[in-house]
């Protein structure tokens, strides 16, 4: 699949399961295809405050996999994986690099980039141009030639992202 089907797919899915996942009470954070033994595999990335738990990744997959079938965006068989987004954490809208500006990250670029991969501390956005900063200087990459964004956090930076996120209120449960 070339490159900008690619992103134009996932664009798709994203319209598709964004409003399905927040109806769940979760942040839809970041789509990625991979081609591993037994096929192509869809991941969703999801978020809420307090984190996810196993029990979340179930209800979200139970919950998207009808609108991914009733659509059917994806040509063939693929597996669904729904996860937390973890410690390299991807970073794919506007509004999460606005977020995440300060901390370091991990940039692949698409393949008509003249170069393929960066890694420096993210400076923000102009329009649709991301600022990074690498080797001390700021370089403006253009949104549409980038492939896949990922924080590089230390463990501790990690752990305060985590902290900054409110818990979520307890759930009560009554079994009467």
């Amino acid at each position: 699949m070339e490159f900008q089907e690619r992103k134009a797919l996932l664009q798709r899915i994203r319209t598709l399961i964004e409003p399905v996942i927040e109806m769940e009470k979760c942040d839809l954070v970041g789509l990625e295809f991979a081609f591993e033994r037994g096929g192509l595999v869809l991941r969703i990335f999801i978020d809420k405050p307090g984190g996810v738990q196993v029990g979340d990744c179930a209800r979200i997959s139970r919950a998207c996999s009808p609108e991914l079938d009733v659509d059917d965006p994806i040509a063939g068989r693929y597996r669904l994986e729904v996860s937390s987004p973890g410690i390299d954490r991807p970073v794919e809208r506007l509004q999460d690099f606005e977020r995440f500006t300060g901390y370091r990250a991990k940039i692949k670029m698409g393949p008509d980039a003249p170069r393929k991969k960066y890694t420096g501390v993210l400076k923000g956005i102009t329009g649709d141009l991301i600022q990074v900063e690498v080797d001390n200087a700021l370089v403006e990459l253009e949104l549409n030639h980038i492939d896949k964004v990922r924080l590089d956090l230390s463990t501790e930076e990690f752990m305060e992202l985590g902290a900054a996120i409110p818990k979520a209120p307890e759930e009560r449960h009554d079994d009467q």
